[in-house]
């Protein structure tokens, strides 16, 4: 019997591997309130959330967008090189397909535009590493930095050239300062913050179990993350404390996750990628 081909080959590591900040990131139980504060800051890009509202169909399966967009992170920061790049290739297939009319502007918008989806990249990974540092993740100046180094092989997948997303803290501040003077609260955004807030639930559920109170606590520290400029735009800038809460709800909400074993706690991505490498 011939040898397989992989036969003597190192187990694949993926993109980023068990030594990357990408891994310290996504595993950590902060990605469940990031993952909602960058579903309130994309919706403030008029043509991205056009994109969301005319083609996501996230009102008629809100959950199903939830775990759809969880698995490409999965896959992606945890699954072998080839997962990746397969996943990258079927969203760049979707993309391709689709585009549309802003309603408020009039402006014709494509989804695979370059512009709108470096925006997405930029939202995703800086909600990712904002809110786990704020939640209590001890990364250095040198560790952020290389989280967004990282990332630039993870927008080529959408298909972005890594140069033109930014690399580093001082340049995605740079690139969202430059950005805000073309974000505003749609009125289609107003009305997915308002979704995400209170999104449908069955009735044995919102009834007989506390998963509205606990999503509703959930959802508005993840949009009390948001920066100051992020929502005055939505018109609810809080009160000067609004800030220190939130760091205070993230962390408490953080260490409580932590005290769950790891088997537990962790995606089957991170999992699956560990015993594959033997960890």
């Amino acid at each position: 019997m011939s040898a397989s081909p992989l036969a003597g080959r190192p187990p694949d590591p993926g993109l980023y591997g068990p030594d990357s900040v990408t891994w310290r990131v996504h595993s950590d139980p902060s990605m469940a309130l990031s993952g909602l504060r960058a579903l309130f800051l994309q919706a403030l890009h008029p043509m991205a959330m056009a994109g969301v509202a005319q083609h996501s169909g996230f009102q008629d399966d809100p959950w199903g967008r939830l775990f759809r967009t969880a698995e490409y992170v999965g896959v992606t920061s945890f699954g072998t090189t080839e997962q990746a790049q397969r996943a990258g290739a079927r969203v760049r297939g979707l993309h391709r397909k689709l585009g549309g009319i802003e309603p408020e502007s009039g402006q014709a918008y494509r989804v695979d535009d370059p512009d709108l989806l470096r925006w997405v990249h930029c939202v995703e990974v800086e909600s990712f590493l904002s809110t786990a540092v704020r939640c209590g993740l001890r990364l250095t100046d040198a560790d952020q930095d290389r989280y967004y180094a990282e990332q630039t092989v993870g927008a080529t997948l959408v298909g972005l050239e890594a140069a033109t997303v930014p690399a580093s803290v001082d340049q995605m501040a740079a690139y969202f300062r430059e950005q805000r003077p073309y974000l505003r609260a749609t009125a289609a955004a107003r009305e997915a913050a308002t979704f995400v807030l209170w999104p449908p639930m069955p009735a044995l559920v919102r009834l007989g179990t506390p998963a509205r109170p606990a999503w509703i606590a959930l959802a508005a520290a993840a949009f009390a993350m948001l920066p100051r400029w992020a929502r005055r735009l939505y018109r609810l800038p809080g009160l000067p404390t609004t800030d220190v809460a939130a760091s205070a709800a993230g962390l408490a909400f953080r260490t409580g996750l932590l005290v769950v074993p790891e088997e537990l706690r962790h995606s089957p991505h991170a999992k699956d990628a560990r015993a594959r490498l033997g960890l």
